[in-house]
């Protein structure tokens, strides 16, 4: 399970359990802005009763507003279908996948969760439904699992969801929402400017749910 501390991924990782799965979730420590999603992460994988390791990534090229305080973050763009925001990290869903495809590989689990879905796709190019489907016949040629095949699948149950209806999910899976943490700011709370904070609020607004974690 590969747990960001963020809304989406904590539903991912309750519904992974809701369907038999016993979860073992990677934390990324990638030199991002703020400590505070990993923080989230970790308390929310304990709540879960997940084992949980945190993976030290350097990305000393940087090369994203997630990355180089420098850059400014982008205040709610509303981005479009065709707009990658300054917030996409290069790569970061394939190195993401690789960390977990090999600790897969070497603990014998049979799936790979990740959170991606419909409103990330639509701004970040490694969230696509076909990034994974491509990601799956690199499992599939170029590892032990694939060419003995014994599988291991790259699962996205939220990849077709709006944010509205997976909070409805998280809700009637009882993700503790007030755990979460989206903000791409570290402040002590949440900044409600940023393109993750507005899309946050705009989910529980349409879902018709309070919500619990940004205040």
């Amino acid at each position: 399970m590969l747990l960001s501390g963020g809304l989406d991924s904590t539903v991912s990782l309750y519904f992974a359990r809701s369907q038999g799965f016993v979860c073992f979730c990677l934390i990324f420590d990638y030199g991002q802005r703020h400590r505070k999603e990993i923080y989230a992460a970790r308390k929310i994988a304990r709540q879960a009763n997940c084992r949980f390791q945190i993976v030290k990534i350097n990305l000393a090229w940087k090369g994203s507003s997630l990355l180089d305080k420098k850059l400014r973050l982008p205040i709610s763009q509303r981005q479009t279908v065709n707009t990658i925001p300054s917030t996409y990290v290069p790569a970061r869903n394939i190195i993401f996948l690789s960390f977990a495809l090999s600790y897969a590989e070497a603990i014998r689990a049979k799936a790979i969760f990740i959170g991606a879905h419909a409103q990330d796709y639509s701004g970040y190019p490694d969230c696509r439904p076909e990034f994974y489907r491509a990601f799956s016949r690199v499992i599939a040629t170029g590892t032990k699992a694939g060419v003995e095949k014994t599988k291991i699948k790259v699962l996205t149950p939220l990849i077709h969801k709006t944010k509205a209806q997976i909070i409805k999910l998280g809700a009637k899976l009882g993700v503790p929402f007030g755990l979460t943490w989206s903000c791409y700011q570290g402040g002590k709370y949440p900044c409600g400017k940023c393109d993750s904070c507005y899309f946050r609020a705009k989910g529980f607004q349409e879902s018709g749910l309070k919500d619990q974690g940004h205040p």
